[in-house]
């Protein structure tokens, strides 16, 4: 991983969009930072698209998406990529495949998922069962206190309220593996679910749904940022990723590391990489305006 330094403005200067992580990359002990909350602002108000995508339920994100003080962000991508709220409205997405009205939180949103309401049930239920036979397995095992939000996958605490060893983790991702679920671990939670989602998939499901592009296509001109295990997917296809100082935590556990490292941690070192960025396309307005 190169500093953060190290990335040059010229290709700063291209940035178009940004996706980041949440825990741990956003927030510190689960809230989110005052410099972070300022730096999406600042990103928003630079005219680039902003989109969080994280391994927490599409429940949990709901209050960050509506409300008097909702986060400057066009998308909040959950579940490991399986569902979205977007401020955009039913008939903007080219697919109609799981859309779902969100009046009851706030008209402007909408929700989409990438599977549909049957095999979301059907799902469901195959994970209460594998949830129950798990924690029933693994002693001292237990789905996180968001679970009742979740609606796509399946998840265990190893590191919010919960210290599990890393054979107990093993033990937990061996389970659901032999269940046929696709597992992933985050900064805090052990995941599984039943479909090929990771962020990646759902980084290019989301910019095709709210965008009508192809992410693939242009991704000199993103740039992700996160912290961990979760995050592989997109440190292994972005052009341009970074990870926040924590990182350093999973270094030796991860197959696919981000480009640079910031200076700081969390919401300090995500506030690093906004202003990175901003400084570029500021760099980049002064030039049009000599030759003008």
């Amino acid at each position: 991983m190169l500093p953060l330094s190290s990335w040059h403005a010229s290709e700063r200067r291209g940035i178009v969009g940004v996706f980041t992580d949440i825990d741990d990359t956003l927030t510190t002990n689960g809230a989110i930072t005052p410099d972070a909350l300022q730096a999406l602002a600042v990103l928003k108000g630079a005219g680039l698209v902003v989109i969080a995508i994280t391994g927490r339920p599409i429940g949990w994100c709901a209050p960050f998406m509506t409300g008097a003080a909702p986060w400057p962000v066009d998308a909040m991508v959950a579940e490991n990529g399986a569902v979205a709220f977007v401020h955009a409205r039913k008939t903007d997405f080219s697919s109609q495949i799981g859309i779902e009205p969100t009046s009851n939180i706030d008209s402007s949103l909408s929700k989409l998922y990438q599977q549909d309401a049957v095999t979301r049930a059907t799902n469901q239920m195959r994970m209460q069962k594998i949830a129950a036979r798990v924690m029933f397995e693994v002693p001292g095992v237990f789905v996180t206190r968001d679970s009742v939000g979740r609606e796509t996958d399946l998840a265990f605490d190893y590191h919010e309220h919960a210290r599990l060893s890393a054979e107990k983790v093993q033990k937990v991702l061996a389970l659901l593996q032999g269940y046929g679920m696709h597992t992933t671990v985050s900064s805090i939670h052990i995941h599984g679910c039943f479909g090929n989602f990771d962020k990646w998939q759902g980084a290019n499901w989301i910019v095709r749904e709210l965008l009508g592009r192809d992410l693939a296509l242009e991704l000199d001109h993103w740039v992700f940022v996160g912290d961990s295990g979760n995050d592989q997917a997109m440190f292994e296809h972005f052009t341009h990723s970074v990870g926040v100082a924590n990182i350093q935590r999973f270094a030796d556990q991860l197959t696919h590391l981000p480009r640079y490292v910031t200076p700081h941690e969390r919401g300090a070192g995500f506030a690093e990489v906004a202003a990175a960025i901003t400084a570029a396309l500021s760099l980049k307005s002064l030039l049009k305006t000599d030759v003008i």
